[in-house]
């Protein structure tokens, strides 16, 4: 066990962190949620209830949609764009082992099973880490449009207003408000991370350079 926790140590810790947060987001959400029902002299709805509430499941899924964009678009941006002296760029001068085509490790016997497959499985694979992104981004997106769309009639029932489908939610400038407002965040973190560590250094961590490295080191 301690080897286990040792070797998986960052995953653990990170999906620990997620929980605890869900559960904090869940828990305030609520509170805040019964304070608006409330000042509309509605009654208040149990965490079960609100936790498949528009108010809950929009808001959870709003910041998923915008994490996996991120991840997405980082992943295939990173295949053919270059930033020169960034710890994660390819090196735009030399050959990379990410270029690397895997039948030539086909009889390598520590490779993954589809490298021995080959064909259309091995090309699956060899693109199944963006795939899987982009499927939970677009997952997650049409899970924000949902909760948006129930959260935006659960509202219109309080003041005896029309209600609206996921197509006609996917008109309103508020969705996509709530989208963008996320999606610019996201694209400035990586952005602002790719470039500060051109100069800065966190001496033990992957994500960085080693300290001694000059800045137009590209890679690690």
């Amino acid at each position: 066990m301690r080897r286990f926790l040792r070797d998986n140590g960052l995953s653990i810790t990170l999906f620990v962190l997620f929980l605890v947060s869900l559960v904090g987001q869940a828990l305030t959400g609520w509170r805040a949620n019964a304070e608006e029902l409330r000042m509309h002299e509605l009654p208040a709805i149990g965490l079960p209830e609100y936790l498949t509430s528009g108010h809950f499941i929009s808001a959870v899924f709003e910041n998923w949609e915008s994490e996996f964009l991120q991840m997405a678009a980082y992943v295939l941006l990173t295949i053919f764009l270059f930033q020169k002296g960034a710890a994660e760029s390819k090196k735009p001068d030399d050959d990379n082992p990410e270029d690397e085509t895997p039948e030539k490790r086909r009889s390598d016997p520590t490779a993954p099973w589809p490298v021995h497959r080959g064909g259309l499985l091995l090309k699956l694979y060899s693109h199944s880490l963006s795939i899987a992104l982009v499927a939970l981004f677009v997952l997650s997106f049409w899970l924000h449009l949902a909760g948006s769309t129930q959260r935006t009639n659960e509202e219109a029932l309080q003041h005896h207003q029309q209600i609206k489908s996921m197509v006609e939610m996917l008109a309103e400038p508020e969705f996509w408000y709530e989208s963008f407002q996320n999606w610019q965040s996201e694209f400035l973190s990586i952005g602002v991370l790719l470039v500060l560590g051109i100069y800065l250094r966190e001496r033990g961590s992957p994500e960085s350079k080693p300290v001694a490295a000059p800045h137009t080191a590209t890679g690690h």
